[in-house]
């Protein structure tokens, strides 16, 4: 089988590493991958090594690249294509139109932002989709993909392990970084971009170091607010205590060397910074906004704070920081249950295979777990899962996944006849209101807020 996956760049963004460790990771004996990108990044080496094709467009001219691109992905003969970019789906999706072997298209929504312009040829040229993946419950319940056809969520997830053995070298990773011993290291990683909101977290990192001195924060990222953050570093004389990496390699190795993992962001879907932080046992602290409450807590794995707000954010860092909070917080960091981005290699396989028509063996499996919005879980969803993760989530025609080997559950699901999954499914639903956290309700062992994942040892 061969798949091409479509996608603007290969440097660091958030949609480009979570597609490149999705492919290193996945099983690549049956399937012929290839990368179309309009501009090449740090990721083309790394790909190219493990095998996988990659159609690196940056040296034609601006206006040919999309053409370019259309003759790539009709080249690589694939069975079926996956999208990752807004801006090029309306083109890819008119590909699959043409005449000759038709291929099945996949479209991964990474975040719920689009430009009024490319939302409204979405939304017009959507139909020709046979999937849309969304990569959070809070992206497939926006406004971008309502009224989309076929939508399925899938959280990413994150190399759990190699988070965890980067957790035991924490020490070595602080020393190279010329860390004081004593320092209270906290980290933000995230490009250096307006809804990062960076100013603000300069302003909370002045008012934390008035009260904790040994308080050390590192910003690993790069981006057009650069030059102003470290203005702002500089004029309030924080430059021996507040310290820019620019973009790293690897963030999640800087992360499981932390204390506490700090965001101050306006809006995130799910950042995969979080996720790296938990599976390396450390708590976070970031604002209540967008998909954040999914994943933290507040006073188990992390501090939730007003959004937008320095004094807000610096007082829930300060508490943080206290041992006894900390302690606490560290535990339940490392007890969060993570997706392992090795399992979602594993649903895309099967993902393909379906829509290929060529099945890989799975079994129907009944699985719980929660959809929630901005406001934080709002029920849990029971149903039963094909093979490709295929489910009935019952509001406004989204699908869910929730993937298998996750929490388990009792249930009578009624049938569904919708026919959204492919030939020979028909996925089945029930609801569990007010049960927010996904508890095993046959066991009565402890929720899981992301079923099919794995948590970090403890501390």
């Amino acid at each position: 089988m061969r798949v091409c996956e479509v996608i603007d760049g290969l440097d660091g963004g958030a949609a480009e590493t979570l597609l490149v460790k999705r492919l290193l990771r996945a099983q690549r004996d049956h399937v012929r991958y290839t990368v179309v990108c309009l501009r090449a990044g740090r990721h083309l080496g790394r790909l190219r090594a493990a095998g996988v094709r990659v159609v690196d467009l940056s040296r034609l001219p601006g206006p040919l690249r999309r053409l370019g691109l259309a003759v790539a992905v009709r080249r690589s003969a694939p069975d079926v294509v996956n999208v990752h970019s807004p801006g090029l789906a309306v083109l890819v999706r008119l590909l699959t139109r043409l005449p000759g072997r038709r291929a099945r298209l996949v479209r991964t929504v990474h975040s719920a932002a689009y430009r009024p312009v490319t939302r409204l040829l979405d939304r017009l040229t959507r139909r020709f989709d046979d999937r849309t993946v969304a990569v959070s419950p809070i992206v497939a319940e926006s406004a971008t993909l309502r009224g989309a056809p076929h939508v399925l969520v899938r959280v990413p997830g994150v190399d759990v392990v190699e988070q965890r053995r980067r957790a035991s070298h924490a020490a070595r990773v602080r020393h190279g970084l010329g860390l004081p011993p004593e320092a209270f290291l906290l980290v933000c990683a995230a490009d250096l971009r307006p809804v990062q909101n960076h100013i603000l977290l300069v302003e909370a990192a002045a008012q934390v170091l008035r009260r904790r001195p040994d308080a050390m924060f590192l910003l690993a990222g790069d981006g057009p607010l650069r030059p102003r953050i470290e203005h702002e570093v500089r004029v309030r004389g924080l430059a021996d205590r507040v310290r820019l990496l620019g973009r790293v390699a690897e963030a999640g190795r800087v992360i499981a060397a932390a204390d506490l993992l700090v965001l101050a962001s306006r809006y995130e879907t799910l950042p995969v910074s979080i996720m790296e932080a938990l599976a390396a046992g450390v708590p976070v602290v970031a604002p209540a906004v967008g998909g954040i409450p999914n994943l933290i807590e507040s006073g188990r794995n992390g501090i939730l704070t007003a959004p937008d707000r320095a004094d807000a954010l610096a007082a829930g860092i300060v508490r943080a920081m206290d041992p006894s909070v900390h302690a606490l917080l560290r535990a339940g960091a490392a007890a969060t249950p993570i997706t392992d981005i090795a399992e979602t290699a594993e649903w895309f396989d099967r993902l393909y295979h379906r829509l290929a028509g060529r099945p890989s063996a799975a079994e129907a499996t009944t699985v719980a777990g929660p959809i929630a919005d901005a406001g934080g879980p709002v029920g849990v969803r029971t149903a039963l899962i094909d093979g490709t993760g295929h489910t009935r989530a019952g509001m406004d025609g989204v699908i869910v996944d929730l993937t298998s080997g996750g929490v388990r559950v009792s249930t009578s699901a009624r049938r569904d006849t919708t026919g959204l999954g492919p030939a020979g499914v028909d996925p089945a639903e029930t609801q569990q209101p007010g049960r927010p956290d996904g508890a095993d309700l046959a066991s009565g062992r402890a929720p899981s807020r992301w079923p099919g994942s794995h948590g970090a040892p403890r501390a």
